[in-house]
């Protein structure tokens, strides 16, 4: 039994297919393949449900993977060991992003780079519920997320931007006249076709939680990631764009911004990491020097990097 097959069998198992994992190992699938047969040849037991669209543990396979993840999580630490012993930093960090974010860290992961270049940064965009769930999985080292709420248990955040959300309408819009003071209520958004983040990123699941508890259910007509593009959106006259406060500003003097009230809604973003169990000595230093930036400094004092669950 070779270490590579107790590797390819979990990638397998996590990734739900050979293809899938043989692209995360860099690896083609044929050798993917073989290499779980050999495993299973040497076992004795078929360790994988093959039928279904999705690959599967069987039973066996379920009792297997739990030693498997020990095995190989024992061999890097013995790796991590030696390595601080020799004062040398390698590995590969996953670090998840919301749409817009890397612009704040490029200098960060620069940085880190020329100090570390035996350190592989892997980078990926998805919705904040997806990548929160990645984390937990040990899919993602470090991510930077929209929050709507507190995060699930294990993973620790430090929030580094809190803003207001506005409403974002053309100067023509029926809401201008019914602001007071450049306010209005949540209510005042129920049936207006609305523009908005995807489901799953923290500025929509904030307005949908407003929203349910104001008794309706928003009108999102248009969705897009990235806040200069909802914008763009409402000054054609698509919508009303919700977003943080200041984003109108990209849209040039086409818009104005209604400040939302009963209730007030604050978008978050959060720098988030797993709490359950000491991070890889690379992912560490690297979450180190995010919080050591302006932009991470400038918030609240952050959770000890070594919190509990």
């Amino acid at each position: 039994m070779e270490l590579a097959q107790l590797r390819y069998f979990v990638a397998v198992v996590e990734e739900g297919g050979f293809t899938r994992a043989g692209a995360r190992l860099h690896v083609s699938q044929p050798g993917v393949s073989a290499q779980v047969k050999q495993l299973e040849r040497e076992l004795g037991q078929r360790l994988l449900d093959r039928s279904g669209r999705r690959v599967t543990p069987t039973e066996a396979g379920e009792a297997v993977l739990t030693y498997a993840r020990a095995a190989l999580a024992a061999v890097e630490g013995i790796r991590r060991t030696a390595d601080e012993f020799s004062g040398l930093l390698r590995g590969r960090v996953t670090l998840g992003l919301i749409p817009g974010a890397a612009a704040a860290v490029v200098d960060v992961l620069g940085d880190f780079h020329d100090a570390h270049p035996r350190v592989e940064i892997a980078l990926a965009e998805d919705t904040s519920e997806r990548m929160l769930a990645a984390l937990l999985h040990g899919k993602l080292d470090l991510a930077v997320v929209g929050l709507d709420g507190e995060p699930p248990p294990g993973i620790s955040c430090q929030v580094v931007i809190e803003e207001p959300l506005v409403a974002a309408v053309r100067a023509d819009d029926p809401l201008l006249a019914a602001a007071a003071d450049g306010r209005i209520p949540l209510a005042a958004l129920r049936g207006r076709a609305l523009i908005s983040t995807p489901r799953g990123t923290g500025l929509r699941g904030v307005l949908e939680r407003a929203c349910a508890q104001a008794g309706f259910a928003p009108r999102v007509d248009f969705e897009a990631a990235a806040p200069a593009v909802l914008v763009r959106l409402a000054a054609r006259g698509l919508g009303v764009a919700v977003v943080p406060a200041g984003a109108e500003s990209g849209a040039g003097d086409g818009l104005r911004a209604l400040r939302i009230t009963d209730p007030e809604l604050t978008g978050r973003a959060a720098l988030a990491w797993r709490t359950s169990g000491p991070p890889a000595p690379a992912a560490l230093r690297l979450l180190t020097s995010l919080r050591e930036t302006p932009l991470f400094r400038a918030t609240a004092t952050p959770e000890p990097l070594t919190d509990g669950p």
